[in-house]
């Protein structure tokens, strides 16, 4: 089976990333004690991209400029773009491909990319189109930018260059509620695959240690003041959604004896002003955090992981959850905000995640009604002002339903300005803090047997080989399907499915 891999760049990132897991994965089934298995299991890739990778690849991999994001790409025509991909491909894998596997060609990071995929499909091509973003969740500008220079805004136009549909056409995504949305949007089922994530910490990162510290790593170290201190560490780079002000609420509240730390800070500029307000909030009001602890001359996050009593996420969207699932296999628990959009599915296949917290529940008082439903309501229309569209009567009444239960509010869907209120609300009184709900504090101790409980699940359910298996059988369905004549999805649905008010949060509002 011959085939091409298709994604913008191999730079290091999520999705580079699950293309090196796709070619070990399928390595590790198409081989067992170094034998080739049936003819069913015989692969032959390439990869097409815009960029060549800073690290080789061991496949073939042929550079086409054209792939690349929009602003620097050749400016080839969508024929002419479909047109090299094939050539390029044929020349690798000595044939026209069997199927293109395709990552994220509807977020709008190149315009000719899905017109070319177009193209391929109306002339029988099989096409796996693997969505791990949408531009329909929280990327406006990309919508827009799609909307207006790829189909005259005209929203059918978008669907049908975006989401063709046929038995030839097939959709992989990574979590459950984005194979509902899609199945509502009109994707047959026999074209419609879940392909959650391996999950495989990076070769350099030490796996299911003990997670006492010795005396010896604190001495070497900046951040581990005592053997006896807690150190809560958010591996994450600290963009907007990432909820940075909830974490900073963790040390306010946490009292001695714990400290927390983040990892890294965002790139893009945008980023970083809130970012920065953030740090300079932390350090006026005395909170123990430190941040960008990577960057520091001599840490590594190695030896961050190594001190860490627990990991934490206080994310409010997450597109496959790796946060929730990779503590486990380096022997530490994971604490924060749930997602249970993304988390239910991981508990179905067994996982514990019993330090997770649905909402973090302050008060309304604190910050008045009248006040959380302006900013609801301003907040939902620029939300959907960004895509075009207006709020229905009921909008408001359903997205406050959301918010507020038993007269709190969850922290997590407000601002910046108000999140800081409540952060120093707490600080100034620290009896506050019992108002909040939870008000316990996460004890990682207690999850001893969890931890080994799920780096078994994780090496059943999450592996590589795993992966490939799952993947050889997506790609065998696809090949054996009969090219029939195109439609479209709705891509209205899908639109309505993301922007729907229970979903919102003011964290992802600009």
């Amino acid at each position: 089976m011959r085939i091409a891999i298709v994604h913008y760049h191999l730079q290091p990132g999520g999705v580079s990333r699950i293309i090196e897991h796709t070619v070990r994965g399928l390595a590790s089934v198409s081989k067992t004690d170094g034998v080739s298995k049936t003819d069913d299991y015989r692969v032959s890739l390439v990869v097409l991209t815009g960029k060549a990778p800073p690290d080789p690849l061991p496949i073939p991999v042929r550079v086409l400029p054209g792939l690349l994001y929009e602003g620097v790409r050749d400016p080839v025509s969508p024929a002419r773009l479909e047109q090299q991909m094939v050539d390029a491909a044929t020349d690798a894998l000595g044939g026209v491909p069997d199927l293109w596997h395709v990552h994220n060609h509807s977020l709008g990071k190149n315009l000719a990319l899905p017109v070319a995929l177009h193209g391929l499909a109306e002339k029988g091509h099989h096409l796996l189109l693997h969505i791990h973003d949408f531009a329909e969740d929280g990327r406006p500008a990309n919508y827009h930018l799609m909307l207006d220079k790829l189909a005259g805004h005209d929203p059918a136009t978008m669907s049908r260059l975006l989401y063709p549909r046929g038995a030839h056409v097939h959709y992989g995504v990574l979590n459950r509620r984005d194979c509902t949305f899609l199945r509502e949007a009109g994707v047959d089922e026999a074209c419609l695959w879940r392909l959650p994530n391996p999950v495989q910490l990076p070769d350099s990162l030490p796996a299911g240690e003990d997670q006492v510290v010795s005396e010896a790593v604190c001495r070497r170290q900046t951040v581990c003041r005592r053997q006896t201190e807690h150190l809560w560490l958010y591996p994450t780079r600290a963009i907007r959604r990432k909820n940075l002000g909830e974490f900073l609420l963790w040390a306010a509240v946490a009292g001695p004896g714990h400290r927390f730390a983040t990892t890294m800070g965002p790139e893009n500029p945008r980023e970083r002003p809130r970012y920065e307000a953030w740090k300079r909030l932390a350090a006026e009001l005395g909170l123990p955090v430190e941040f960008e602890l990577s960057r520091r001359p001599g840490q590594s996050f190695e030896g961050l992981l190594r001190q860490a009593s627990a990991l934490v996420t206080t994310s409010v969207a997450e597109g496959f959850g790796l946060a929730f699932l990779e503590p486990w296999l380096a022997g530490r628990p994971v604490c924060g905000r749930d997602l249970p959009e993304i988390t239910d599915e991981f508990r179905d296949e067994g996982v514990r995640l019993p330090l997770l917290y649905h909402r973090l529940g302050v008060p309304v008082e604190w910050l008045g009604r009248g006040r959380i439903r302006d900013r609801a309501w301003a907040g939902l229309e620029r939300s959907l002002e960004a895509y075009g569209r207006r709020p229905a009567p009921d909008s408001l009444e359903r997205l406050l339903e959301a918010w507020i239960q038993n007269d709190r509010v969850d922290f997590g869907r407000l601002d910046e300005e108000m999140q800081e209120i409540v952060l120093r609300r707490v600080v100034a009184d620290p009896q506050e803090a019992g108002h909040l709900e939870p008000t316990f504090f996460p004890d990682p101790a207690a999850c001893r047997e969890d931890i080994a409980h799920n780096r078994e699940i994780l090496a059943a359910r999450y592996s590589l080989e795993g992966y490939g298996t799952r993947l050889m059988q997506v790609y065998q369905a696809l090949a054996g399907s009969t090219a029939t004549k195109l439609d479209q999805l709705d891509g209205e649905i899908l639109l309505n499915r993301f922007l729907a008010p229970e979903r919102l949060t003011l964290l992802r509002v600009d």
